[in-house]
């Protein structure tokens, strides 16, 4: 079931499978309710958008389930707020408020195998908490944990619980700083055991401190950094590649938080770590004659390694585990050379080398993915030698001297010819970490380190937009089954934000030079737009138009008719609040940037944005108030561009309702700035919402208001100017 939630059109298999689950959740039989509640797990991860969506109607049915007298249930229900919580992010956040207290109480269910799963949903869902979330039951859930993995004989529920701990800590960031002495001294217990059968239990403790670390900082960690390093070098002694692979995490986390601190184990430390990329953790060898005798499909005889072999008579045979710590260490490496500043550029040359090799050569799409997301930190260090960390570069100005020195740009055009090339893999996970791979470069070093490849990079990421790429041909082999013309039943492709965001990229990096490419790249972005795709497909195509806008400005103007306007329009009527929310701010940016030539579309523009600012934002949560800010914004950037084209005395009541903003906190600079012209204007309708205007304002620049301390002041003055 889980292979299938992944691989068939969602909406052939999530509705059919929601109905069995349901069914058997109201079973008298407590079996059948188990196996309702498992399914509901499985399929959180492939049917993670229409789950998404159905959210409010499934998740009630597990909290009961949460509930259930049978422990099997209770076990289950654990197991799918755990697979929601990690698939179903940021959505599910919305509902902590109900699975935290829930998941508490479990803690200290009478079962231990449902102690144990409460923490792994505490694992999954606290990774991505704010601190404010995490807050009112840090204290409580910290000690109760701790006493759990004190008291406990059980190794299976001490591991959860210590990863429990660690996430708690990433979510509670520097909230955390009071049990940081406690918590490591319980590590350092556990850090120092010596029985193999205990060493996933000392590596779980190993990575709690490399979390602690991230969340607390370095001041806060530097007293326990030696101590850590030392028991992660200490596991690297051991022939346990569990132990590695975890040694290599930590090392990936201190060096995040430690920077040049760390540099001083560079020199031990990347040799080991290059020999361990460069392993092979595979060899082909000849089938045994038992093989043989089963006919053609003798190599593929299950085993505790993974198989497989395209050669008939031969079976590759996979040491999984070294595959784990080579990705271990690809990622390590990639944060050492974040992280490190200069120390790392004697390292470099090495390094390109042994990713180069793994990128091109490597047969595992895990390591092949790995080796895209380190790739783009090997610029980094020269930037820091040669540039004090930064560049100084202008949208689309190739024509000045180029700010890049030769080491900058070396190293640059190294690594984006690598980058380039896995954009060409056929794995789809690989190609996304390319194209944000590329995008965090050129957005380093400027448009000169764009140029040498811009020719090649435009062309793949056209073929990928246009479902042309090697990673998109099996979509071809599918074809039969589905009827081409039914894009109905075609899914969203989670790379493919990263493609968009990548031709966003290009044009912050390469501004007007990239209208001559609008004529390809826009029919295959719109393709994305068509109702009949997912919600997932049409937000993307609207956010990716939104970026074009506001970094191409006034040079969309030869698409505004035939394209922005009417897609735009379609965005704002959209049932999904998401592309809601990317239409509304591309509304904004268009009429900001390009002024009075759009006025005489206002009044179509405000039909579709006002009925937004009375959205029910308690209904729909976060991408609901979301797409309300972003409707604020839209109406000021109206104002600002062009206030005598706007009916202020329809449009002020329902903007002022919606403020402050609820979570989009980066259109507080538009909207302020646009409600303090007013107010320095004299503007009469908005005097006349005198009172409305100073409860903005006071809430605005209220103990623990979200607006900049910049801005907050401005309204403090206005606010003391109105009393």
């Amino acid at each position: 079931l889980d292979h299938l939630a992944c691989e068939l059109p969602k909406k052939v298999i999530f509705g059919q499978v929601m109905t069995g689950c349901v069914a058997r959740l109201s079973s008298p039989a407590p079996p059948a309710r188990k196996a309702g509640m498992a399914c509901l797990g499985v399929i959180a991860e492939g049917c993670s958008e229409p789950m998404r969506e159905a959210l409010p109607h499934v998740l009630p049915h597990v909290l009961q389930g949460a509930a259930d007298p049978d422990a099997h249930v209770r076990e289950c229900a654990c197991f799918a707020l755990g697979q929601m919580s990690e698939h179903l992010q940021p959505e599910v956040l919305v509902y902590s408020s109900q699975i935290l207290p829930i998941v508490f109480a479990l803690l200290d269910d009478t079962t231990v195998a449902v102690q144990a799963t409460s923490c792994y949903v505490l694992e999954m869902f606290c990774e991505r908490l704010e601190p404010d979330a995490v807050r009112p039951v840090l204290d409580p859930l910290v000690r109760k944990l701790a006493a759990m993995l004190e008291s406990t004989t059980k190794q299976s529920v001490q591991e959860m619980a210590v990863a429990a701990l660690a996430a708690t800590a990433v979510a509670a960031e520097e909230e955390f700083t009071p049990y940081v002495g406690g918590v490591s001294a319980l590590m350092t217990k556990l850090m120092s055991l010596q029985e193999e059968r205990l060493y996933s239990l000392r590596g779980r403790a190993l990575e709690c401190m490399g979390h602690m670390a991230i969340a607390v900082g370095k001041q806060t960690f530097r007293p326990y950094f030696a101590g850590t390093m030392q028991c992660a070098c200490d596991g690297l002694a051991t022939d346990s590649t569990d132990l590695h692979e975890f040694a290599y995490a930590a090392f990936a986390n201190l060096a995040k938080v430690m920077g040049e601190e760390f540099s001083f184990v560079l020199p031990e430390l990347v040799p080991h770590l290059l020999k361990v990329i460069g392993a092979d953790e595979g060899t082909v060898e000849k089938a045994r004659d038992e093989n043989a005798q089963n006919g053609d499909f003798g190599y593929l005889e299950d085993s505790d390694d993974e198989e497989g072999s395209n050669h008939p008579g031969y079976v590759l045979h996979v040491r999984t585990a070294l595959l784990d710590a080579k990705k271990g260490a690809i990622t390590a490496i990639g944060e050492m050379a974040a992280h490190t500043g200069q120390a790392f550029v004697s390292h470099l040359e090495e390094v390109m080398e042994v990713l180069a090799k793994a990128g091109r050569e490597h047969w595992h799409p895990l390591i092949k993915c790995e080796v895209a997301e380190a790739l783009p930190s090997m610029v980094i260090p020269s930037v820091a030698a040669y540039h004090n960390g930064a560049l100084e570069w202008t949208k689309g100005d190739v024509s000045g001297p180029n700010p890049m020195s030769q080491h900058t740009l070396a190293i640059t055009q190294a690594v984006l010819t690598e980058l380039i090339h896995l954009m060409q893999d056929e794995d789809k996970e690989t190609v996304g970490k390319a194209c944000e791979g590329v995008q965090s470069v050129i957005e380093l070093v400027g448009p000169h380190g764009l140029v040498p490849v811009a020719a090649d990079c435009l062309k793949y990421t056209h073929d990928l937009l246009s479902k042309k790429a090697p990673c998109q041909q099996d979509e071809e082999t599918f074809g039969e089954y589905v009827d081409d013309d039914d894009e109905d039943l075609e899914d969203h492709d989670a790379f493919m934000t990263a493609v968009c965001d990548l031709v966003g990229s290009f044009a912050r990096v390469m501004g007007a030079h990239f209208k001559q490419y609008l004529k390809e790249f826009l029919p295959a972005i719109c393709a994305y737009s068509k109702p009949t795709r997912p919600a997932s497909d049409r937000a993307m195509a609207m956010g990716c138009l939104s970026e074009l806008a506001q970094e191409l400005e006034g040079s969309i103007s030869e698409y505004w008719e035939s394209v922005f306007f009417p897609t735009m329009l379609a965005g704002l009527a959209d049932p999904d609040d998401n592309v809601k929310r990317n239409a509304a701010f591309c509304t904004g940016v268009c009429c900001e940037s390009m002024g009075e030539v759009l006025t005489p579309q206002y009044g179509t523009m405000l039909q579709g944005l006002m009925p937004m600012l009375s959205l029910d934002a308690n209904a729909g949560g976060e991408p609901t108030m979301a797409a309300m800010d972003n409707a604020t914004g839209a109406i000021s950037r109206m104002i600002m561009a062009s206030p005598e084209n706007v009916p202020l005395s329809q449009v002020l009541p329902g903007l002022l309702s919606t403020l402050p903003l609820k979570t989009d906190m980066t259109e507080n600079e538009t909207v302020y700035t646009c409600l303090l012209g007013l107010l320095q204007m004299s503007q009469p309708d908005l005097l006349q919402q005198r009172e409305e205007v100073k409860r903005i304002l006071r809430e605005a620049t209220a103990e623990g208001s979200k607006v900049p301390d910049e801005i907050q002041q401005k309204l403090r003055d206005a606010l003391q100017g109105m009393n």
